[in-house]
């Protein structure tokens, strides 16, 4: 593997912006990040790359933990081949790992898909595929979305094990309605798996929310967004996860599933290291010629947003994640704070822990874009896989 030197940039580490500095990948790994006076002084080896990013920024790669597909490319194709191009592709907005999200399935269609999409793991060209999301199936039958009540649930322990199994253990998030009777239960048989559970699609009242933080239900799903809403008599899930400083929620910033001026609230009552941009994005997401479809229907794009076309109810987002950070920034987030949260924060809420920061040590995921942010490089441990410089 070439070893390379990306230089005469603005590093965001995830924790700080230093100017004019460089950063070194070797064998996968980042193993230094210097100023411009010590790379000036530096004696490179013959097989060193050195590239100059023109002044751009260079940051951890973008880490999206909910995203459905790309490029008419997803999950709901329920293929191995499909969610590899997913891989292939998300790399151009600066993606360089996902959890490919399925949506709830009927029984033996769902371990199905999940078994086709887990295969793809190791096999990815692109972004790296960390584990699955399931979105479901145990959700309220009164917060589905777009979700096919059919599909939905009631939670059952051996059905789980059948998809832990189907997934061959590759599952790392799920969305889950905290008020259903047996979600404890759930939740405890998740924690020794190490699967990190999300409350979303959910009528849940705030003691539900409260009785899920203690069998670790500590991230939510695209907050705001089909979820029982704040009221004053109970703060039920939206104001459970803006209380509590503990709770870490999921935000797509697409300027139409939330309102703008509701992420100056958010930057006021969240810690910012809670806050995970997502993009929720769909199938024909950047697909340039319709029809669209996702989630087995119809679509038509508008407003900034996919609606399924038979009732116009937001089927989902056609966001991307460097279009999300720059969003942030307009929104009121410092440029680090929006990177944090594409990059940093899902790290942490996730367990990856080499990943998500620029610091020695760290796995060579990074992403290179300019001030207009359009994305000129990302690297994926170590590899180049989009190139624009």
């Amino acid at each position: 593997m070439t070893p390379i030197c990306l230089h005469n940039g603005t590093v965001l580490t995830g924790f700080a912006a230093m100017e004019r500095c460089a950063v070194l990948v070797e064998d996968g790994t980042i193993t230094d990040v210097f100023s411009k006076k010590r790379f000036e002084q530096k004696h490179f080896a013959p097989d060193v790359r050195i590239i100059d990013v023109q002044e751009a920024y260079i940051a951890p790669g973008f880490i999206d933990t909910h995203i459905h597909g790309f490029g008419g490319y997803g999950t709901d194709d329920a293929s191995t081949e499909s969610v590899l191009e997913m891989s292939e592709r998300l790399t151009s907005c600066g993606v360089s790992a996902f959890n490919p999200t399925l949506y709830p399935q009927e029984s033996e269609e769902m371990l199905l898909a999940v078994a086709n999409v887990a295969a793809a793991i190791g096999r990815e060209s692109g972004a790296k595929i960390m584990g699955l999301h399931l979105e479901g199936p145990f959700l309220s039958a009164t917060k589905l979305g777009v979700q096919r009540p059919e599909t939905i649930r009631p939670v059952d322990i051996n059905y789980m094990e059948q998809l832990w199994e189907a997934a061959e253990g590759h599952i790392v998030n799920m969305t889950v309605a905290p008020e259903l009777k047996g979600m404890r239960e759930m939740a405890l048989f998740c924690i020794k798996k190490g699967i990190v559970l999300q409350a979303g699609h959910t009528d849940a009242q705030y003691e539900n929310m409260v009785e899920g933080m203690q069998v670790g239900i500590l991230h939510s799903t695209h907050l705001f967004n089909a979820m029982s809403k704040l009221d004053h008599r109970n703060p039920n899930a939206v104001g459970t996860i803006l209380i509590h400083p503990e709770m870490s929620c999921e935000i797509i910033a697409d300027g139409a599933h939330v309102h703008p001026d509701l992420f100056k609230l958010l930057l006021r009552d969240k810690p910012i290291d809670k806050i995970v941009l997502i993009t929720d994005g769909l199938k024909p997401t950047a697909q340039l010629e319709g029809p669209f479809f996702a989630n087995g229907e119809e679509v038509v794009f508008h407003d900034g947003v996919f609606h399924r076309k038979l009732d116009d109810v937001i089927a989902g987002s056609g966001l991307t994640m460097i279009r999300g950070v720059k969003n942030l920034v307009s929104f009121g987030f410092s440029l680090e704070d929006a990177v944090k949260a594409a990059s940093t924060n899902p790290a942490q809420v996730m367990r990856y822990r080499q990943k998500g920061t620029i610091i020695p040590g760290n796995d060579a995921d990074i992403t290179v874009f300019d001030k207009n942010f359009t994305v000129q490089a990302s690297m994926v441990g170590g590899m180049l896989k989009y190139n624009n410089l």
